[in-house]
Parts: C-alpha cells; structure tokens; sequence
C-alpha cells in the first residue's frame, strides 16, 4: 500500500520520513499500548461494578440502553445531522452559515441534556422535589434565547459591509 502524495506549495511531499512516522504511528507505539491497557483495565472496572451492583444498575436494561442508544445514533441522528448541514450548507447564506451552525449545535445539546428531565425519568413519586420544574417550558425559553441570539447575530452579520 503507498500513501498519497501531497502536492502544493504549503504542503510537503511525501518522503521517506513521513513513510516511516506514518507506519511508526500505525503500529502503535508504548504510548499506544500503556493508554490501551489503562483503558481496558478501567472498563474492567466499570463493567465489574455493573455485575456487581446489578439490582442497581439493571445490567440487561443499562445493555439495551447502550446498544440502543448506539443504534439510534447511527441510523436516526448522523443521517439527520449530515441532511441538516447540507440543507444549511446550500440554503444560508455564507455570513450567517457559522451562526445558524453554532445556534444549531447549542440547540441539539441543550435538547439531549434537557431530554431526561422533559420525560421526567428521576421524577419519585415520594419526594416531589425529585424535579420541581416544568422542564419543557424552560427548554423552549432557552431554545428560543438561542435562537433570538442567533438572528441578531445573523442581521448583524448581513447588515456588515461585504469584506
């Protein structure tokens, strides 16, 4: 297998020496390994706490949230992701696009963040302090200070001479 080579002024050829940094890097390295260990020893730790304090952690459910929440993210969300930056990539206009991009990142964290506490999922009947707010309101008013902030930055950006 060859690497590509880079061409252009601001860009170096590929050479012997950037052969071997990349070979050296695919092999993986001490640092490599030691980060690789140390990860897998502390999954050790967390899955042994897992089967431990099963009637706690529910190990069957936390495996069905996990593979579900994968599923969900691979075949709902990075589709939509990818569909909305294209439609944002060809319908904004491109002093706005980095505005509407970021109003649109602060948005989805916001929504997932916020997303237990709307479905009320630590809500105990016993102890109505558990979640004294009603949490869909408070996502909609952040929502929308987002979005109010998005576009007066965006009018501020359209209003601008063109550089």
């Amino acid at each position: 297998m060859s690497l590509p080579t880079r061409t252009g002024d601001d860009q170096p050829a590929s050479g012997p020496e950037d052969r071997h940094q990349f070979e050296t890097a695919a092999k993986g390295g001490a640092g490599f390994w030691l980060s690789a260990a140390a990860g897998w020893a502390i999954i050790a730790v967390g899955l042994r706490g897992i089967l431990q304090n099963s009637i706690d952690t529910r190990p069957g459910n936390l495996a069905r949230f996990v593979v579900g929440g994968a599923l969900l993210h691979d075949l709902v969300v990075a589709p939509l992701v990818i569909v909305a930056a294209v439609v944002v990539g060809r319908a904004v206009p491109g002093r706005a696009r980095a505005v509407v991009q970021g109003a649109l990142v602060v948005s989805a964290v916001v929504a997932l963040f916020s997303y237990p506490l709307v479905r009320a999922y630590g809500l105990a009947a016993n102890n109505p302090t558990s979640l004294p707010h009603d949490y869909a309101t408070n996502l909609l008013v952040v929502l929308g200070v987002v979005w109010a902030t998005a576009a007066a930055l965006v009018v501020v950006r359209l209003r601008r001479s063109p550089r």
